[in-house]
């Protein structure tokens, strides 16, 4: 594994453990930063165990920072790193390092926007394009969020602590965000390979871990089960070559089967419950995708006209577009793209320029493919893009085919919700079709 890899894969852990040990966020970053850097000048071949190799160096040069400093805080701080013990107890509600630097991050005395972009840049050693391209939003005003949190923090002197357990659900919201959003960039992530496999496998660790520490809470009950049926379908996602394969073309013998028995389980779970939120929603729609040999489309469009009365955003009306494509066809889906307001998202022209091709408006198909090229961040999926444009023939309806990706990542915070729907739930094995319509019981 070479260093970047290992950035990557221990960035986040280390932050974490050095939060804890430093007790303070932005000494903690720096300090990992400066053990990378030692680390390129020094390692050959990279140690047996890098991220404590990292933490350990982190801590040094942090303590060799404080032994520079000539304040009486500091000269107690490094009294304290010098005294603790390389393990140290954990102690209060949150036993996982990096699920208490999710918390931390997501302190009420920061903006929404400032508490996911810090905790996705600290955690998941994300880039600023790569957290910009998760919220949609311009990558200058995520650089200068970040900058901002990282100053409130500082001047508001606002401490790392476990939050107790009586404050944990009103951060619950942005830290289902951040682990949503860390899933989504390992799903597709905004540069290099399609698919960052570690960040998708830590995102739904920590979702399992949220899951121990909340267990009555729905919304992480249905994120849990929304990542771990995502992530059963990872294996079919990318061809022998590396391409992008679309959900209709998967080989759905190689799904997770085991982890798909256990997202239905959780989405039952969530059927049971009044009100369900987004999460729940989206969990219960990719049950949908995942219940037998073929997507039942009418009930993934029942879904989202829930799912859009709960979130009216942008993404949600995109990804229902393609459910009303299947079930309505092409021409229906096109104007339903009408009106969506979604700057330099490339998988709003690329849904454009399939449903043209289905309708036969080749040129039309060939200048949105084009559009959604250029926009396209990833390589593997420009080159997806460049091979159906390819395919196109002049005045033939194209064969069906699902776009990029189905499953977008929205970030626009729910409203309250609105109207009740038709019959919602998803027939699952071992459900009556009582039981499945618990998702409209609203």
């Amino acid at each position: 594994m070479d260093l970047e890899s290992i950035y990557r894969a221990e960035y986040g852990r280390c932050v974490a453990t050095l939060a804890r040990l430093l007790g303070d966020v932005s000494l903690a970053e720096e300090a990992v930063q400066d053990a990378f850097a030692v680390a390129l000048q020094k390692w050959g071949v990279p140690p047996p165990n890098p991220g404590a190799w990292i933490v350990t160096t982190a801590r040094n040069r942090a303590i060799d920072r404080l032994r520079r400093e000539s304040t009486r805080e500091a000269r107690h701080a490094q009294a304290v790193l010098l005294r603790q013990p390389d393990e140290p107890k954990e102690v209060g509600p949150v036993r996982d390092d990096q699920l208490r630097l999710i918390f931390t991050c997501c302190h009420p005395a920061l903006a929404p926007l400032a508490q996911t972009a810090l905790t996705l840049r600290l955690l998941g050693g994300l880039e600023v394009p790569e957290i910009a391209r998760a919220h949609l939003v311009p990558e200058a005003t995520i650089a200068q969020r970040i900058v901002r949190a990282k100053k409130k923090i500082r001047d508001a002197a606002i401490p790392y602590r476990v939050p107790n357990a009586g404050e944990l659900p009103a951060r619950l919201p942005p830290v289902l965000t951040v682990l949503y959003l860390i899933f989504n960039e390992g799903y597709t992530s905004t540069a290099g390979a399609l698919v960052r496999t570690d960040l998708c496998q830590e995102a739904v660790r920590l979702a399992r871990e949220l899951a121990d520490l909340m267990p009555d809470e729905p919304e992480v009950l249905g994120l849990l089960a929304l990542l771990v049926l995502v992530e059963a379908r990872r294996p079919a996602r990318v061809g022998p070559a590396g391409e992008l394969v679309t959900l209709a073309e998967q080989d759905r013998s190689l799904w997770n089967r085991e982890q798909i028995a256990e997202g239905h389980a959780l989405v039952r779970r969530c059927l049971r419950r009044n009100r369900p939120g987004p999460y729940q929603i989206q969990a219960a729609i990719n049950a949908v995708h995942t219940d037998g040999p073929a997507t039942d489309w009418a009930q993934v469009l029942a879904l989202y006209d829930q799912l859009f009365a709960h979130s009216p955003t942008p993404v949600v009306a995109l990804n229902r577009a393609v459910a009303v494509a299947e079930v309505h066809g092409p021409a229906m889906a096109l104007a339903s793209l009408d009106g969506i307001d979604l700057p330099g998202y490339h998988l709003l022209p690329a849904a454009r320029a399939d449903l043209l091709a289905r309708l036969g408006r080749t040129t039309e198909a060939r200048a949105a493919y084009d559009e959604a090229i250029t926009l396209a961040g990833n390589d593997t999926e420009r080159t997806f893009l460049r091979d159906r444009r390819s395919h196109l023939h002049d005045g033939l309806r194209q064969r069906p085919s699902a776009p990029a990706r189905l499953h977008a990542s929205d970030n626009c915070p729910p409203t309250a919700f609105a109207a009740r729907s038709a019959p919602l739930g998803p027939r699952l094995p071992g459900t009556s079709n009582r039981q499945a319509e618990g998702l409209s019981d609203l």
